[in-house]
């Protein structure tokens, strides 16, 4: 009888210590890469994860989708990747990098003109062509070489046959959030950004935005991928599940993101 009682004591305190450790080590990290363009929207997302997850902290670094990749495949220790196309998270793949069920779409991005209002131009009637006139001295776009939004950017400008006419005046940013904040900074006059860049409140009382035709630019198609090395492939999976649930998908299209 006194030793079932001590056995029962022994393993009242194990399990005590046990949840006791547990609460101190606090919710599971869970370290996310995004697209630039993703800002704004992933933090409002994160905060609605977090509170039905609080077992969950996601951890947001924002940056161009190729700079991501880059740093992916030279070993950086994310668990969930959400490139602004889908080119970026099939590299990973083919690397070998992705967990087993692969990419996924999440959202499809839209590119948007930004001008300054106090310019007097109006992209309603012009649309791009108001990125000719004398007034606009700067154009931001994100960097091709590196940023999707980028290469649509270029693409449009291409399309509608004004790349030469302005290439002497783009500004090329690091990253789709850099070019937006290099028109909130007035280091440029108009940018072509995305969407959720566009109309954030402190760009959208600055200056006037219109969508550019989605004909213009190849389809900005996102996707993620979840790494195979993440040591916590259950919450990175319920954070997928999140984003591209009911919430998850209204909250984006809020943000101007089309359904994937």
């Amino acid at each position: 009888m006194r030793i079932r009682s001590m056995f029962a004591c022994l393993l009242g305190l194990t399990l005590a210590l046990g949840a006791a450790a547990q609460a101190r080590s606090g919710p599971v990290p869970v370290a996310i890469a995004a697209a630039g363009d993703l800002r704004g929207v992933l933090e409002e997302l994160k905060a609605g994860f977090e509170a039905r997850r609080p077992d969950v902290q996601l951890q947001l670094s924002f940056g161009a989708s190729g700079s991501l990749t880059a740093q992916i495949l030279q070993g950086a220790p994310f668990d969930l990747f959400l490139a602004a196309d889908e080119g970026y998270p099939e590299q990973v793949r083919k690397a070998g990098l992705a967990a087993s069920q692969g990419p996924f779409p999440y959202a499809v991005g839209s590119l948007t003109l930004w001008v300054r209002k106090d310019l007097g131009l109006d992209p309603d009637k012009e649309g791009l062509k108001v990125l000719t006139s004398a007034r606009v001295q700067k154009i931001s776009i994100a960097n091709p070489q590196v940023a999707p939004y980028g290469r649509a950017a270029e693409a449009a400008l291409r399309h509608e046959g004004l790349y030469d006419a302005v290439k002497a005046r783009l500004v090329f940013a690091d990253n789709i959030a850099q070019a937006a904040q290099f028109c909130q900074t007035g280091s440029a006059e108009a940018g072509l950004l995305s969407a959720t860049q566009a109309n954030n409140p402190a760009l959208r009382g600055q200056g006037l935005v219109w969508k550019v035709p989605a004909g213009a630019y190849p389809p900005l198609r996102q996707a993620g991928v979840i790494l195979k090395r993440t040591a916590c492939l259950e919450q990175a999976q319920a954070f997928q599940a999140y984003l591209l649930g009911p919430e998850g998908q209204g909250l984006l299209a809020r943000h101007g993101f089309g359904k994937p």
